[in-house]
């Protein structure tokens, strides 16, 4: 009884955790620019390291229960009930979850934190950390919720905030239209989020988490139903995770903030997908060809993206499509039932690819400023004007420089124990065309993120007039960078593997939340043989294949910089449909938005509009008029003729009455 009082009153806190942001949305929202503009950074990061303080809280909580019974759950109030349907806002805390919710807090403080440097000086900041804010309540509310419907409010919600936030600028058309293509390729997504919530209603009667995977666990496996479901919630995914085919929103979602892409495209909004695929684990092993289509489309879109980045030359939008690779090997992972490799490599990429947006984000701060001092126009984004900024901005190029070292997967730092683990799983599982091409995208993924390396930070400043050059941010933009470097080294070591002589503690953290889902495939034998002596052999293959891809990086863009033009020469049409991303965006307009509009401009415009709602009114109007015409001529301006009429009226009711 007492251990039961003591959740209880843990559980209590729960609902803190979104309420600060929340209430920093709302005190920003209501002062507006009544307040300085320092004022409404400061409120805004306060808030978010007052819920990262009592996420870190809750999670020792956690940390301190028997391992089987870590969940922790908040009911506020009973949302809706109709007969026997109910849905409460509740909040479930468990090891998935508190991991979620300590990414999201503490890394979304520091890109708060950020933010106030960067945005120094615009004339909307207020609006600015007003939006932030809002993002992470609904991010919140989406890892938070214990049911599928109230997740899907912060599913919806952080796609709202992606619209307000990467159309930030929305004076400017281009950017305007980045944030409406977010929205419009996001709700196809979450067209099928919807009918997944349909289908699992008809199916199991409930939306509520618990409810569904208990129903579902007794089921057989690959039944119709729950195929459907896992299809259709993924299609939701492949929305919000920037999957094939519904990626395109991404790359243009660079339009927004830099602060903003570290904060959507790394630690929050573009890992909801996986999170969600992640949460419904044992639907997913109930499913093989579910499972097999997300590993599928996860290795294609890791590989595809990958191939993309390697010819482009803004900076953002290499780090976009390394983000739509890094996604695809999440996906990956789920897709080979490693549910907790791809979490754990969500953490490890949240960790880096927001410090090398916020490195990036320096950078084109540093760059803007010296333009703008030197009245040049060119385009502080594009790495061809940079070159040699190591010595102008030493503490950016050494916390990108780590960043880089993760993600290309070198031991020692954070993304080597989650890229491997990815791909040992996938090797295990017997699927060796989705490790081999995993395999391959990681030495892409060295090759490109190093070539921006070089390209931006080493050789001799290609934009310098001789006297001047750009300077190193402030410390309010640096010590989250330095902050984030650290975590790039060192957060991927609760992950190292038993054959390094570690004890894979992530692996055992998540172990109540999917050895539910490897029982079930593994009494329907859809795991792997059990892991043996070579490990080894695949993880130095993995090390290999990255190294490889820094040394040709290094070739080319070091040592014999004349290379890449001969290559480009040589592979001519091939690299002119890389760089151009396969004319992907092209296909969509000219596939499908073009006809589309099209259709709707002849039926609902020139047909629907003009034929139907304006002959509706036109005619009503025309038929008012005719009878007007008619009706009026008794108005004849003749007192007697009234008179009359009046008469008539009264010998009429009073034959009426006496009738």
């Amino acid at each position: 009884m007492e251990h039961t009082t003591l959740i209880s009153t843990e559980s209590a806190i729960l609902f803190l955790i979104p309420a600060f942001p929340l209430l920093g949305m709302l005190l920003n929202g209501l002062l507006g620019k009544r307040q300085k503009e320092a004022t409404a950074g400061i409120l805004a990061s306060g808030m978010m390291f007052l819920s990262f303080l009592v996420s870190v809280t809750v999670f020792f909580q956690l940390l301190g229960m028997p391992a089987g019974n870590r969940s922790l759950t908040q009911t506020l109030y009973t949302w809706m009930a109709v007969g026997d349907f109910s849905i409460n806002v509740s909040f479930l805390i468990d090891p998935l979850s508190a991991v979620m919710i300590l990414v999201v807090t503490g890394v979304g403080f520091l890109i708060h934190v950020y933010s106030i440097g960067y945005m120094k000086g615009d004339r909307d900041v207020v609006r600015y950390f007003t939006y932030l804010n809002l993002f992470a309540f609904f991010m919140l509310i989406l890892v938070m919720a214990d049911n599928y419907l109230l997740s899907f409010v912060g599913w919806e919600g952080v796609g709202l905030c992606s619209y307000l936030l990467i159309g930030f600028w929305y004076e400017d058309m281009e950017k305007a239209i980045a944030g409406k293509k977010a929205f419009v390729v996001n709700r196809i997504g979450d067209f099928g989020f919807m009918l997944a919530m349909f289908l699992m209603f008809a199916t199991f009667g409930s939306l509520d988490f618990k409810t569904v995977f208990a129903q579902a666990a007794g089921s057989p496996v690959g039944t119709t139903a729950i195929t459907a479901i896992t299809l259709l919630l993924f299609l939701g995914a492949t929305g919000k995770s920037a999957q094939l085919p519904l990626y395109v929103w991404l790359p243009d979602a660079m339009a927004g903030p830099t602060p903003v892409s570290a904060l959507i495209h790394a630690a929050t909004m573009v890992t909801a997908g996986v999170y969600m695929v992640a949460r419904s684990n044992i639907l997913y092993s109930l499913a093989p060809v579910s499972l097999g289509v997300v590993a599928g489309i996860g290795a294609a879109t890791a590989l595809f993206a990958a191939t993309i980045g390697l010819a482009q030359y803004d900076i953002k939008k290499v780090l976009a499509y390394s983000t739509v690779s890094q996604l695809g090997y999440m996906f990956l992972a789920c897709g080979v039932g490693a549910f907790g490799a791809g979490i754990f490599h969500l953490m490890t990429h949240a960790f880096f690819k927001a410090l090398l947006f916020l490195g990036s984000g320096s950078v084109i701060h540093a760059m803007h400023h010296y333009y703008h001092q030197t009245g040049s126009h060119q385009d502080p984004q594009d790495m061809r004007n940079m070159g040699g900024l190591k010595k102008y901005l030493p503490t950016t190029y050494w916390t990108f420089a780590i960043a880089t070292l993760a993600i290309a997967g070198i031991p020692g730092f954070s993304g080597f124990f989650s890229k491997d683990e990815i791909l040992w799983k996938s090797f295990e599982s017997g699927k060796l065309i989705i490790w081999a091409i995993g395999a391959l995208a990681a030495g892409l993924t060295a090759f490109y993120m190093f070539r921006a390396v070089y390209l931006t930070f080493h050789g001799e400043f290609r934009s310098g007039n001789g006297h001047d050059h750009p300077h190193e941010s402030p410390k309010v933009m640096t010590v989250p960078l330095i902050i984030l470097a650290v975590l790039s080294v060192i957060g991927g070591w609760v992950g190292i593997p038993h054959v390094l002589g570690g004890g894979n503690q992530i692996e055992a953290w998540f172990e109540p939340v999917f050895a539910p889902a490897r029982q079930l495939a593994a009494a329907a034998e859809l795991g792997g043989e059990p892991g043996s002596g070579v490990e080894l052999s695949v993880m130095l293959i993995s090390i290999v294949v990255a190294l490889t891809g820094i040394g040709i990086a290094y070739l080319f863009y070091r040592s014999k910089p004349e290379i890449p033009a001969r290559v480009v020469a040589k592979a001519g049409a091939l690299h002119t449909l890389v760089y151009n991303k396969y004319y992907v965006d092209e296909i969509y307009e000219a596939g499908v938005v073009s006809p589309i509009q099209k259709t709707s401009d002849f039926f609902l415009w020139r047909f629907f509009d003009v034929k139907i709602v304006d002959g509706l009114v036109n005619g009503v109007a025309n038929w008012t008029a005719a009878i007007a015409t008619k009706v009026r001529k008794v108005q004849t301006g003749y007192v007697s003729n009234y008179a009359l009429i009046m008469a008539a009226g009264v010998v009429i009711i009073v034959a009426w009455l006496v009738w």
